[in-house]
């Protein structure tokens, strides 16, 4: 539809203020929004619609119209509601931008326009989407009435016999149709291979087959249509944006079928916007209690913010939990272009913000995979500084009962405790979601993450949060794209490999084990694979043997050989320790 016909329709209210050389413009579908910057969820072509919340002072008009622009939108539609009448400096902007621009009377709703635009677009293909259409106002409704995600979903199935879910970045089902959830493995599968897709740049949607069934994978912020923006890192978003799995292989499906899809992503981001919305509160307070602990605060004034956090966090609970600090870290080497990383040729890792992404990623890492729903992460407070993000987790406090005789109503209340089960274990955490994420990382990216103890008390907070730092960085000196270590592991010599200086650290590597790896390379006589057996079996000769299904004087000549190519002996606990450090360090 041309952008004319939204001013042919008095249902709609909309008055025109400028950009009348414009309104030839074609129209692709439609995008609500009061953020500053919504670049990263327009692909070009659509009818943007305000309230203008994000308008605080007439500078801010400039910058927004010019993001607008350079996306490529084919309008702007701004409500009267909220000012009254629409700003001159607005106005000003999309004249100097050649941007069309509308102003919504107030009696008309954001959902009237969008439905009315959705149905003109795909006027040709009435027949896919017109029961998606007749619901999305109440999609776009909150309460119980909307319905969420679900409503869409529940349509195409309805409709057009299509089995959807919409799953995060790890796989977690967020929404689904009917009582039919996807299996937990199959949704990391198909997350792991949306994001291998995107970061390589391939055009969605992304086909996948897992278990023998065919899936097509939908973007949820990107609809796919066109090439991403130059100007965007896909980077920044690929490891939060949500998907659209549907269990049909969309190769043959006709341009119309095609677009229907794109449409029903663009309903469920307008949710995905809500929710964010929701975590404001929740960041908010993590980064109060976070800048007191950093800066030294008084226990008593941290204290005070937790007993605020605690019924946000953990409603209707009845004391304040203990908590735990988690802290992640995001880094991203060098791009090597935009094939590989969505990213212009020759741009670095440095250019893109690690602390925004560690943070959309510890909200959704912490959230128990067995979980379903998006409202599962209101009890996860996450705030970044830096290019790192830093996790408050409340755990619920279990009260041990008193022993009888201390039953008087002057004694003090049982002591709380931490309950072990509902604690956060560093390699439980990230077993779930391992896979799809290193996926998201490719070759040029890396999440570390840090778990504390628990504490109880304010005073403890300052030192979980060192401890999860100092547990992070000995994930860091492990290898693989994403690394986990916990608090338990603090007493153990691998806190000590992080902090080996490079160069020692390499010359003492290579000093025993290059002479194996050459020897490997030549001879092809697993050397390597032998040791590190020999030493996880504690030098068994028949527990080693067996593992590696060798006889035990085909075991002893391998030994043998890396006693003679090292100089070293593998009786010796010194030999042996020696052999394990390098192994770690490598």
């Amino acid at each position: 539809m041309r952008l004319r016909a939204l001013l042919e329709t008095d249902a709609l209210g909309l008055r025109l203020l400028g950009g009348e050389d414009e309104l030839d413009r074609s129209v692709r579908g439609v995008m609500t929004t009061d953020l500053r910057d919504p670049s990263r969820y327009l692909s070009g072509g659509e009818l943007v619609l305000t309230g203008l919340a994000w308008r605080r002072d007439a500078t801010d008009s400039e910058p927004f119209v010019r993001i607008l622009a350079g996306a490529g939108v084919a309008g702007l539609a701004a409500g009267e509601a909220e000012l009254g009448e629409i700003p001159g400096d607005l106005i000003e902007a999309c004249e100097r931008h050649h941007l069309p621009l509308f102003a919504v009377h107030e009696t008309v709703a954001f959902a009237t326009i969008t439905e009315y635009v959705v149905r003109q677009v795909s006027g040709e293909r009435a027949g896919d989407l017109a029961a998606v259409v007749d619901r999305h106002r109440r999609l776009m409704t909150s309460g119980p009435a909307g319905g969420g995600p679900e409503v869409v979903l529940d349509l195409l199935g309805s409709d057009l016999d299509l089995h959807a879910w919409v799953l995060s970045p790890t796989g977690r089902q967020i929404a689904g149709a009917g009582d039919a959830p996807l299996a937990g493995p199959v949704g990391a599968a198909l997350a792991g291979h949306h994001l291998a897709a995107t970061r390589t740049g391939r055009r969605a949607p992304h086909r996948a087959t897992v278990g023998g069934t065919t899936y097509s994978l939908f973007p949820i912020r990107n609809a796919g249509r066109g090439p991403v923006p130059a100007s965007r890192d896909v980077r920044e978003s690929v490891l939060s944006d949500w998907l659209l799995a549907v269990e049909a292989d969309a190769s043959d499906w006709p341009p119309a079928r095609l677009d229907l899809l794109q449409g029903v992503t663009q309903l469920i981001a307008v949710e995905r916007d809500r929710r964010d919305a929701a975590r404001t509160v929740r960041r908010r307070l993590a980064q109060e209690v976070l800048e007191l602990v950093q800066t030294g605060a008084p226990p008593a004034e941290i204290a005070a913010r937790l007993r605020v956090a605690a019924p946000v966090l953990l409603p209707g609970l009845g004391s304040a939990p203990h908590w735990q600090v988690v802290v992640a870290r995001v880094e991203w080497g060098v791009a090597e272009g935009s094939a590989a990383t969505g990213a212009p040729a020759g741009s670095s890792g440095s250019a893109v913000a690690g602390g925004p992404v560690a943070q959309a990623l510890l909200e959704e890492i912490l959230v128990d995979p067995a979980v379903t729903g998006p409202d599962s992460a209101d009890r996860i407070a996450v705030a970044h500084t830096g290019d790192e993000a830093v996790a408050l987790v409340p755990l619920p406090a279990v009260t041990a009962p008193a022993p009888a005789h201390d039953s008087g109503p002057d004694l003090a209340p049982a002591e709380a405790s931490t309950d072990e089960d509902s604690a956060l274990h560093a390699d439980v955490l990230l077993a779930a979601v391992r896979e799809p994420l290193s996926a998201g990382l490719a070759d040029d990216g890396r999440l570390t993450l840090g778990v504390s103890a628990a504490v109880h008390s304010p005073e403890g907070l300052r030192g979980a949060l060192e401890e999860a730092r100092h547990a992070r960085r000995v994930a860091a000196a492990r290898p693989g794209r994403v690394c986990a270590a916990g608090h338990h592991e603090l007493a153990s010599h691998v806190l000590l490999l992080p902090f080996v200086p490079d160069d020692v650290r390499r010359a003492f590597t290579a000093r025993l084990l290059d002479p194996l790896r050459d020897y490997d390379r030549r001879h092809r006589a697993e050397l390597i694979p032998t040791l590190e057996a020999f030493l996880d079996c504690d030098g068994s000769w028949t527990r080693c043997a067996s593992r590696l299904h060798l006889h035990v004087n085909t075991l002893r000549y391998r030994v043998g050989r890396i006693e003679q190519l090292t100089g070293r002996d593998l009786s010796r606990l010194e030999d042996k320790l020696d052999f394990f450090l390098a192994l770690r360090m490598s």
